[in-house]
């Protein structure tokens, strides 16, 4: 009898051991997620309906998960054109901090995320499903994340339009986008930076694939 008793114990003691384990091992709610790479761009390249059309996309995937009560804005730095002044990406996204999927803080502040401090690598820079996006090696490599944007998140100089003429084009040639690694490795002239590694070859789905991209963007919790 104390050898049964003794035995039902040990289980009991492992089967809460085990359900502790497993609830530190779950995934945060998607409530709580503040950052996401888009899973799929809308399928039209770089031509993203602009700002407004970018920043509705955020809020539908992200809403489709559970987290649409945040107000969701697209990572895009836009050029200044027809009288209008430019925008940063930057000051698109509120101050932080901001969390992946699954729970990881991907930075405290505005400073924090633009320094070697954010963990935007691969394994941080997940999907709204929480899922890892493809980088340099897998196949196929989809790691060239649209910004628009510099290394410090502002947009480049009047002139130099590396924003697919803000958001709206899909043309395979005559403009670009400036795109980051969210892999954090490849080639270019920052090939380390999430939000600024180098230009697209141009602006269409095709175009954008060939390169090792896939017309994502970033989205970021504002509020």
């Amino acid at each position: 009898m104390k050898q049964l008793i003794a035995a039902g114990v040990v289980v009991a003691g492992l089967a809460v051991a085990a359900t502790q384990l497993t609830s530190a091992q779950a995934p945060k709610s998607a409530s709580s997620m503040t950052f996401f790479i888009t899973s799929a761009g809308p399928g039209k390249g770089a031509d993203l309906g602009g700002l407004k059309g970018a920043d509705a996309y955020c809020q539908k995937l992200a809403a489709a998960v559970g987290a649409g009560s945040h107000e969701w804005h697209a990572y895009l730095s836009t050029s200044a054109s027809d009288g209008q002044k430019a925008i940063n990406a930057k000051d698109r996204i509120g101050s932080g901090p901001w969390t992946n999927a699954k729970g990881v803080q991907i930075a405290a502040n505005l400073a924090d995320l633009h320094s070697e401090n954010a963990k935007t690598g691969k394994e941080g820079s997940l999907n709204e499903k929480g899922e890892v996006v493809n980088g340099r090696g897998d196949n196929p490599n989809r790691h060239d994340i649209m910004t628009g944007s510099q290394v410090d998140g502002t947009a480049f100089p009047a002139g130099q339009d590396l924003t697919c003429k803000n958001w709206t084009s899909s043309a395979a040639e005559g403009s670009a986008a400036q795109v980051g690694h969210h892999d954090r490795q490849g080639g270019g002239e920052h090939p380390t930076s999430w939000n600024s590694a180098h230009a697209s070859k141009g602006c269409s789905q095709d175009v954008l694939k060939s390169t090792g991209g896939d017309g994502l963007f970033y989205c970021f919790a504002s509020k």
